[in-house]
């Protein structure tokens, strides 16, 4: 990659998450370029940030010729264009043909799949990174149960038997909006999962294991539920926006590094006293009302399938929804993994976070997972369509304190 004008491109920096991006890149300074179809639309959307971007690249993803050039120009592409199963392939296959790495925030696991099987043996060769699903889903998960499994090696000399993950959020003070939460663009991801060819991948905690003895026995070990269930004083919810996204990277990690099979169960964890327990039950509750419906859907028919992801793509929110500006930066989050060894012994590794998770933390997580691919030296040296732990590692987490990202390993 030696020559290349830029170290990172952002590819839909108009969007909710590629503005903020942008911004990131803007704050940590260095070489890099933002990307969109229309260039005077780009320019006047980062101004109103007050974001001035080195260069502004116009690429569209009906166009290839524009596509392969920006690729060609940079270390990385971070695509924030989505529905990443209606668009995301061409950006891929610029990125795979040019040489440059590959990172989106795709939640769509069956499309993740379908780049594997057709991807991961050629990017392999042309020693290019594709990392998926690199955002809030499913990043700090992914790191801090890798993290947890290396520890639990390190110490004990075992492996992980199972791991839990619960999430606690708190959003900023006053009345909550409904585009505080999930994004249009979130919300069409998920309607193009639902809705698409190989759906039945979507509740499969395997989906993205490619040997089938392994993702037989992940199956097992490890099926994805949307029941609420009881942990000391929490009620814990199913992941929001979907308890269907992070397990099937988590178990790849598992499979690309060589680990045995665990179970991992992750959660929202909804605490309070015991007068407010109904009401945390009967929300949790409605989250896995939700989940189960569109479980039940992904496992329907083709024809079916198809009427119901158009469906949900016309009465759910547009690509572009999302929450003001001025509600961002006042969320705070903490996600905390207990891992159980073989034997019974416990690692504990937490996470600590600034800005809203899937909006503003996940921009500024992509941004500085970007940056560490385009530096040599700072991720592992494998390639081909990998997970965000088994791209970026564990030996430089402390760069996301950078993104108001904070890893810890309990004594």
């Amino acid at each position: 990659m030696d020559g290349r004008d830029f170290d990172v491109v952002v590819f839909g920096a108009t969007g909710v998450t590629g503005r903020r991006v942008a911004a990131y890149l803007a704050e940590q300074g260095g070489r890099w370029a933002a990307a969109a179809r229309d260039a005077a639309k780009l320019e006047r959307v980062l101004a109103e940030d007050g974001v001035v971007a080195p260069e502004t690249i116009v690429a569209d993803v009906g166009d290839p010729a524009t596509l392969a050039a920006m690729a060609a120009r940079t270390r990385v592409v971070l695509n924030l264009v989505g529905p990443y199963t209606l668009y995301g392939r061409p950006v891929i296959e610029a990125c795979v043909s040019s040489g440059a790495h590959y990172v989106d925030l795709t939640g769509e696991i069956p499309f993740v799949r379908q780049i594997i099987d057709a991807y991961d043996a050629r990017a392999q060769v042309e020693e290019v990174k594709v990392v998926q699903v690199c955002g809030f889903e499913a990043l700090p998960p992914d790191l801090a149960v890798l993290l947890a499994a290396e520890t639990a090696r390190e110490r004990f000399g075992e492996g992980l038997l199972a791991a839990d993950v619960e999430v606690g959020i708190e959003g900023p003070p006053g009345m909550p909006r409904p585009s505080d939460m999930i994004s249009g663009g979130t919300f069409q991801s998920l309607a193009a999962a639902a809705g698409g060819e190989d759906a039945s991948a979507v509740t499969d905690s395997a989906a993205l294991i490619t040997d089938p003895a392994l993702a037989g026995e992940v199956r097992r070990r490890s099926p994805i539920t949307v029941a609420p269930r009881r942990e000391g004083d929490a009620v814990i919810a199913p992941m929001a926006p979907a308890a269907f996204i992070n397990p099937a990277v988590i178990h790849r990690t598992a499979a690309l590094s060589g680990a045995e099979p665990f179970r991992y169960r992750e959660g929202i964890a909804m605490r309070g006293g015991a007068v407010s327990l109904p009401f945390r039950y009967a929300a949790a509750g409605v989250l896995s009302g939700t989940q189960a419906a569109v479980a039940a859907a992904a496992r329907a028919r083709p024809s079916v399938r198809r009427r119901v992801g158009a469906a949900l793509g016309r009465i759910l929110p547009s690509s572009g929804f999302g929450p003001a500006a001025d509600r961002l930066e006042a969320w705070k989050w903490h996600m905390s993994v207990t891992g159980h060894t073989t034997s019974g012994r416990v690692v504990r590794v937490d996470v600590d976070a600034d800005g809203h998770p899937g909006y503003l933390a996940t921009a500024r997580m992509i941004g500085e997972a970007g940056l560490m691919l385009a530096e040599p030296g700072v991720t592992p040296e494998r390639s081909g369509c990998l997970t965000p732990a088994t791209a970026l590692g564990t030996g430089s987490v402390e760069r996301f304190e950078r993104a108001r990202l904070r890893f810890s390993v309990g004594a």
